[in-house]
C-alpha cells in the first residue's frame, strides 16, 4: 500500500551549509585557474598599521622631549640649590665661628634671647658683669646673631625646596623611562610587521622612501623672503641638515627629531626656542592660513601639535617627518598631517 506520507524538506541551514560551500569550491577553483594568485589583502594593512605606530612612536617622542627639557631644568634648578645650600652652610659656620664665646655659648644653648637668660640667671650675683658682657656684643655680635638665625632660616627653606625639586626629578626620571619604552616597543612592533613582508614588498616601501628623498632633491622653492632676518636663519641652517636621518629624542647636528631640527636650528640663528612641537606652537606670532606662511615659518601639524617643520616655500614643508626617514622638503598637501597653524618668530 502507498503510503501518503509527504516527502521529508531538507533542512534550510543544511542546505545553506552546502550552498555556500560550492560557492567556495568555484571560488577556489576559479582562482587557481588564473595565472598570477590573488595579493594578500593583509599586505596593505601592514604598511598602514607600520605608519600608524610610526606616527604613534612621534607623538610618543615629543611627550619624552618635553619631560626631557623638564628634567634638564629640574636639574639644573638641584645642582643650583645643592651648591647654595653648601656655601651657605659655609657662611654660617663662619659666622658661628665669628660670635665669641658667650654669643656661642648663648646659640648652643638654644638660641634664646640673651636678655631673656639673663634675667632667668640663677646667680643674681653675676648680673653686673653678665650686663657688661651683653653692653660688649649688643653692637657686632649681636648683628652677627641674626644673620646666623637668617642664614639658617634660608637654608632650611632651600633645603626643603631641593628636597621637592628632587621628587619632581624622580618623577620625570620615571616618564622618560615609560615613553622611551613606549617609543621602543612602537618602533620594535613596526619593525616586527615589516618583517613579515616579502622582500619584494619591503623594496617596494624603500623605493617609496627613495622616491621621496628625490623628490626632495628636486623640489622648487621660489625665492621668497622670510618673515624676519632670525627666520631666515634658522631657515638655512635647516636647510644644511637636509639627507639627515631622523632619530627619536635627537637635536643635532647630524640626526634629528621634528622638533629636534626646529630648535637646533633656530639655535644656529641665536635664538632659544622651546623643545617641543606643542611648546613651539604657542611662540611668536601665529598664522592661520597657509598662504599667509613665509619661508623660515615654522608649520604646526597635527590636532595634538606633535609634529613641526619649517615652510620652505612653494607649498613645500622641510621637516624630519618619521623614523626610517630623513630630513626632506615635502608637499604639505601630500604629508599626510593637517595643517594647524603657523608660527612666525625673531
Amino acid at each position: 500500500m502507498a503510503s501518503h506520507r509527504r516527502p521529508k524538506q531538507p533542512n534550510r541551514a543544511r542546505t545553506a551549509v552546502l550552498t555556500t560551500a560550492a560557492a567556495a569550491v568555484v571560488t577556489l577553483t576559479s582562482q587557481s585557474a588564473q595565472a598570477d594568485p590573488l595579493p594578500d589583502p593583509n599586505k596593505k594593512g601592514v604598511k598602514a598599521e607600520v605608519d600608524r605606530l610610526y606616527e604613534q612612536a612621534t607623538q610618543a617622542t615629543e611627550k619624552y622631549n618635553g619631560a626631557k627639557e623638564k628634567n634638564d631644568e629640574l636639574q639644573k634648578r638641584v645642582d643650583s640649590l645643592k651648591d647654595a645650600v653648601a656655601l651657605g652652610q659655609e657662611e654660617l659656620n663662619k659666622l658661628r665661628d665669628g660670635l665669641g664665646s658667650l654669643a656661642t655659648a648663648q646659640y648652643r644653648s638654644g638660641g634664646m634671647d640673651p636678655s631673656v637668660q639673663l634675667f632667668l640667671s640663677s646667680t643674681p650675683d653675676s648680673y653686673l658683669d653678665k650686663a657688661a658682657a651683653l653692653d660688649q656684643i649688643s653692637g657686632r655680635q649681636l648683628s652677627t646673631l641674626k644673620k646666623v638665625q637668617a642664614k639658617q632660616q634660608t637654608l632650611a627653606q632651600q633645603r626643603e625646596e631641593a628636597s621637592k625639586k628632587l621628587a619632581d626629578l624622580e618623577s620625570t626620571r620615571k616618564e622618560l623611562k615609560d615613553k622611551k619604552k613606549e617609543i621602543q616597543g612602537k618602533l620594535a612592533k613596526a619593525q616586527g610587521l615589516l618583517n613579515t613582508l616579502s622582500a619584494k614588498e619591503r623594496a617596494q616601501i624603500a623605493a617609496e622612501e627613495q622616491r621621496a628623498n628625490r623628490a626632495s632633491q628636486r623640489v622648487v622653492l621660489g625665492n621668497e623672503a622670510s618673515g624676519s632676518q632670525r627666520a631666515a636663519a634658522a631657515f638655512a641652517a635647516a636647510k644644511s641638515r637636509v639627507g639627515m636621518p631622523y632619530v627619536w629624542g635627537a637635536n643635532g647636528p647630524n640626526s634629528f627629531d621634528c622638533s629636534g631640527l626646529t630648535s637646533w636650528a633656530f639655535t644656529q640663528a641665536g635664538i632659544s626656542i622651546p623643545r617641543t612641537s606643542q611648546a613651539q606652537a604657542n611662540i611668536g606670532t601665529r598664522i592661520n592660513s597657509l598662504s599667509d606662511l613665509k619661508p623660515g615659518d615654522l608649520i604646526i601639524m597635527r590636532s595634538d601639535l606633535s609634529h613641526v617643520g619649517f615652510y620652505a616655500g612653494n607649498g613645500q614643508i622641510l621637516h624630519s617627518p618619521k623614523p626610517g626617514a630623513v630630513v626632506r622638503y615635502e608637499a604639505i598637501s601630500t604629508s599626510g598631517m593637517p595643517f594647524m597653524w603657523g608660527v612666525r618668530v625673531g
